[in-house]
């Protein structure tokens, strides 16, 4: 007598396995329709498995023709090598290079005239294409050696940002001063230092298309808004809406919900944009809420605001605060 074991296969049954070639994994993440239309095969990932304290390198192998009418979610499918950590079933979370820009870190020496950066800019942007610089103003790392931004000191910069009609932003490199701590201080410091600088001198009169972006949420600005306004007001300078804000412009990187949200009651969203970051001034997972700090999306689409004001953080600020960004976008029809 012959025991059988196992399904019987008739016609039209489904596929009762798969084999995955070399031990090959997946990962499918579901994304929105906004975001899908950002993606294409090839792409580099990061997936972090549940629990598991590392990642693993993968790249977009297929991305979805199609969207859910009832999610409006479509999967973009990540192949990744077969590691014990990942076992099938289970779940992960998955970055996504969506794109890079670069940009010149001027000036590159403490002490130096900004007039040596110009052809460092004509050629950035001529021939690479940046569609923006870093501006650092405080080159000597720590010690503020250089005149404030507001002084005709950074005028020649200012001009060649104006010709080619380039933002700055405002950001500092490491701090050679042992009093400051580069991310936990010394960046911070600077951002709050610049808008200061700014607030104090008549630059944007000067130049009134020149455009400053101010990371980190800028620093302490959003916080003591209420001393700013005083000071402005002690100066007998314009309001800040009239004096600062069609130039100044301030980032997302900020590592919790309430600093979002204070940042998006305090500062117009005309003046935010969307800014995370793959090596950041802290990495790893927030115990509070099993997420990663610097995953600063998750805040925004957490934060009071309207889908309008979301969108222009998201994407219409940029576009018009980098026209250059917008164009090359745009020239590949999106």
């Amino acid at each position: 007598m012959k025991k059988m074991v196992g399904q019987i296969v008739s016609p039209g049954t489904g596929a009762l396995f798969r084999l995955a070639e070399g031990g090959q994994m997946e990962m499918r993440a579901q994304l929105s329709q906004q975001d899908l239309a950002l993606m294409h095969v090839g792409m580099p990932t990061s997936v972090t498995p549940v629990g598991a304290q590392s990642s693993i390198a993968g790249t977009v192998w297929q991305v979805a023709p199609v969207i859910d009418p009832q999610s409006r979610l479509g999967d973009v499918r990540i192949a990744i090598p077969y590691t014990p950590a990942v076992k099938p079933g289970g779940f992960a979370e998955v970055r996504i290079t969506a794109g890079t820009t670069t940009a010149p870190m001027l000036p590159q020496s403490a002490g130096v005239s900004p007039r040596n950066c110009l052809g460092e800019i004509d050629r950035c942007v001529n021939q690479y294409g940046f569609v923006g610089v870093n501006l650092n103003p405080d080159p000597s790392g720590g010690h503020w050696q250089d005149p404030p931004l507001g002084d005709r000191y950074w005028y020649p910069l200012y001009e060649k940002l104006v010709e080619y009609d380039i933002p700055a932003m405002i950001h500092v490199s490491t701090s050679c001063n042992p009093c400051f701590h580069t991310t936990g201080a010394h960046y911070l410091n600077a951002d709050t230092t610049a808008f200061m600088q700014c607030l104090t001198s008549e630059l944007f009169k000067d130049f009134p298309t020149l455009r400053f972006v101010i990371p980190h949420g800028g620093g302490a600005v959003p916080y003591h808004w209420g001393r700013f306004r005083g000071l402005a007001q002690m100066m007998e300078k314009p309001l800040l809406k009239d004096h600062l804000l069609h130039n100044i412009f301030f980032d997302t990187c900020v590592y919790h919900q309430p600093g979002i949200d204070l940042l998006t009651r305090v500062i117009p969203a005309d003046n935010i944009l969307f800014a995370s970051e793959m090596i950041g001034a802290v990495r790893g997972l927030d115990p509070e809420t099993g997420h990663y700090y610097d995953d600063t999306r998750r805040y925004i689409e957490a934060a009071q605001i309207d889908p309008g004001e979301r969108y222009k953080i998201y994407e219409a600020n940029a576009r018009r605060v980098y026209p250059r960004l917008d164009a090359a976008l745009k020239a590949k029809g999106r």
